[in-house]
């Protein structure tokens, strides 16, 4: 058995691409996108008849509506393959409104209702600012479940959890990434992998607190850099996984067991924390890491929207 096939025996395998060419290959139950994967994809020559498609239709139409229709056509496509869900990715743009990151949720919601594909096949996603927990709340007492995106603090997950969002992604690679860079020439790779990674003890911290407290929130790592990051977070609820990875996964024959254990959660020696916004904002600003990242991630996907306004303007 390779890898790919014993990770499914533990954890829902999540294919994150907007190629959705490549997904069938690895048969994932989910799959994630977001604006930078979206605009990845539309530079290639095989997808970008449905960029131009989009525009066509609907020429003349607000540039925020054409962007959605489009990341909604993606998606279809998407569901086309897989049994389960797709996230899509609410404009990042909108990470501090949420009164407006609500409004275009159900947009997008009511662009797949259009094309027949049930809302329970759609995860909205949301960075996970205090505003888009907000949104994300709205949302899931509306019926819309949720994906709370550009998770790298414990606050931001306790967060998410009180505000029963379906599902959150902590970020592993980019914390790891961050550790790496922050410890400079003192950064001693055999001491940081497995376990012992920054962005795997992230997640596991975030799986047990939420196993052993009862909280129903879906935890699905994200963002990886190597394999032993994700053998490491076996037994996770979800793994969304690049198709780069994915290929590895089902070439290695290595031996891959449970990392992560709900009933062992349970006998962790934690306490139950909760945030108001004030907490929430002070704790996120004490953590450097999270409080960078964050920031980072939302200015980078920002900016691919906009690369992706303008395709679409030129088209």
């Amino acid at each position: 058995m390779n890898q790919l096939d014993a990770l499914k025996q533990f954890t829902t395998v999540v294919a994150d691409t907007g190629d959705f060419k490549q997904i069938e290959a690895f048969q994932p139950t989910d799959a994630t996108t977001n604006p930078s994967l979206i605009l990845k994809a539309v530079q290639k020559p095989e997808y970008r008849s449905l960029l131009e498609d989009t525009v066509a239709r609907y020429r003349g139409r607000a540039l925020d509506e054409l962007t959605d229709r489009l990341l909604v056509r993606f998606g279809c496509e998407i569901l086309a393959i897989i049994p389960g869900r797709v996230s899509t990715e609410v404009d990042a743009r909108l990470s501090f409104d949420a009164s407006a990151t609500v409004t275009r949720a159900e947009r997008l919601i009511e662009l797949y209702q259009a094309q027949g594909i049930h809302i329970d096949r759609v995860l909205i996603k949301v960075a996970a600012t205090w505003e888009g927990i907000q949104a994300a709340q709205e949302l899931e007492r509306r019926g819309i479940h949720t994906n709370l995106t550009l998770l790298f603090a414990f606050c931001q997950a306790v967060a998410c959890g009180q505000a029963r969002v379906q599902l959150i992604s902590p970020f592993v690679g980019r914390i790891y990434d961050w550790y790496k860079k922050s410890a400079g020439a003192a950064w001693v790779e055999a001491d940081n992998t497995g376990a012992n990674d920054p962005g795997v003890k992230s997640v596991a911290q975030i799986f047990n607190f939420y196993k052993k407290f009862g909280i129903s929130t879906e935890v699905m790592g994200a963002s990886f850099r190597n394999l032993g990051q994700i053998t490491a977070l076996a037994g996770c609820d979800l793994l969304t996984i690049s198709p780069e990875l994915l290929a590895q996964l089902a070439q290695s024959q290595a031996p891959l067991t449970r990392a992560l254990d709900a009933q062992q959660a349970l006998a962790q020696d934690m306490a139950f924390v909760s945030y108001d916004e004030a907490s929430f904002r002070f704790a996120l600003n004490q953590d450097a890491m999270a409080t960078e990242k964050l920031a980072e991630g939302i200015r980078a996907f920002c900016a691919d929207a906009s690369r992706l306004d303008h395709l679409l303007q030129a088209a």
